[in-house]
C-alpha cells in the first residue's frame, strides 16, 4: 500500500483525469455564454472595437469551441484533437485580444492553453472515452 502511495505515475495519472475534467466543465462554462445575447453583444463590440474580422461569427465561433470542446473533454472523448481548437481559441485570445499578457487579466486564458498543451501530450487518461473506445485490447 505505501508503495503505491509512493509511485508519482499513479497519482499523476489520476490527478490528471480530476484536472481535464475540471478544466473541461470550466470551459465548457464560458462557451455557455453564447447564450446570453448581452455577453455576446459585448463580445461582439470588444472584436469590433480591436478590428477583428467578421466579428459576429468570430464570437460565437469562439464560444461555440469552448461549449463543445469542453464538453468533450469533460467525457474524455477525442482529447486531442478537441484541445487543438481549443489552443488555438486560447492562442487568439492571449495574444491578439490580451496582448500577450500572461499576467493580471490575461493569465486566465494562458493558464487555459497550457491545460491544452498538456491534455494533448498525455491524452485523456484511463478514465475517458478516448480509452474505453480506442484502446481495446485484443
Amino acid at each position: 500500500m505505501l508503495k503505491r502511495l509512493l509511485k508519482t505515475e499513479v497519482i499523476f495519472e489520476n490527478w490528471l483525469i480530476f484536472i481535464r475534467i475540471l478544466v473541461g466543465v470550466m470551459i465548457a462554462v464560458y462557451g455557455l455564454e453564447m447564450f446570453d445575447p448581452k455577453k455576446m453583444k459585448d463580445a461582439v463590440a470588444w472584436l469590433t472595437d480591436i478590428h477583428f474580422p467578421i466579428p459576429l461569427f468570430m464570437a460565437y465561433l469562439g464560444k461555440a469551441t469552448e461549449l463543445v470542446g469542453g464538453i468533450f473533454l469533460a467525457i474524455g472523448l477525442f482529447t486531442r484533437f478537441v484541445s487543438i481548437p481549443l489552443i488555438i481559441n486560447m492562442s487568439v485570445i492571449t495574444i491578439f485580444m490580451g496582448n500577450g499578457k500572461i499576467f493580471g487579466d490575461g493569465q486566465l486564458p494562458f493558464l487555459f492553453l497550457l491545460f491544452f498543451l498538456s491534455f494533448i501530450i498525455y491524452g485523456g487518461g484511463k478514465w475517458s472515452l478516448d480509452n474505453l473506445l480506442f484502446n481495446r485490447k485484443k
